[in-house]
This record gives C-alpha cells, structure tokens and sequence, in this order.
C-alpha cells in the first residue's frame, strides 16, 4: 500500500482524469484498508472513489495557480508505472 498520496495540484500539463481517478483509488484504499475487492465492498468503494474524484476536481479547478510544481512525478506519468499497467493489460 502507498504510504503518501500523490499530488495534483500544480502539474504541468493539468492532471488528468485518469491520475484523479488514480489518487481517489488510491485514498479510498488506504482509509477503508481494503486491498482486494468483493462483491459485499465493490459497489460502495467504486461510489467512494467517484465522490472523491469529483470533489477533487473540483478542489483542483477552484484553487489558484500554484508557485512551484510538485516535488515528485505522478505515477502514472512515470515511464516504468505506464510499462507495468501496459503488461497487464
């Protein structure tokens, strides 16, 4: 499990729906502790994960600019995450 949550804000260009989906995934994860999902959870962690995405692009869209970019590349901007994804699909 991810220790930190990515940052979006600031990335040049935009997040992308795809990387806020990734990072609501990823916080409705680490809150509920679920890791592999049943039928009783599926439908409740898949609502979670849209609520937050949305909300976060919203939160996104509504800040200002910000001065400096993230510190670190979102993960699925790295060469080696897309290579991975890519292998499993």
């Amino acid at each position: 499990m991810c220790r930190n949550i990515t940052e979006l804000r600031g990335l040049e260009p935009a997040a992308t729906a795809e990387e806020i989906e990734a990072a609501a995934r990823q916080y409705v994860r680490k809150v509920t502790g679920i890791q592999s999902l049943s039928d009783a959870t599926r439908e409740p962690f898949e609502q979670a994960v849209a609520e937050v995405a949305a909300t976060t692009t919203r939160l996104l869209a509504s800040l200002p600019e910000r001065r400096q970019p993230p510190r670190t590349v979102p993960p699925l901007r790295r060469p080696e995450v897309r290579a991975r994804i890519a292998a499993r699909g």
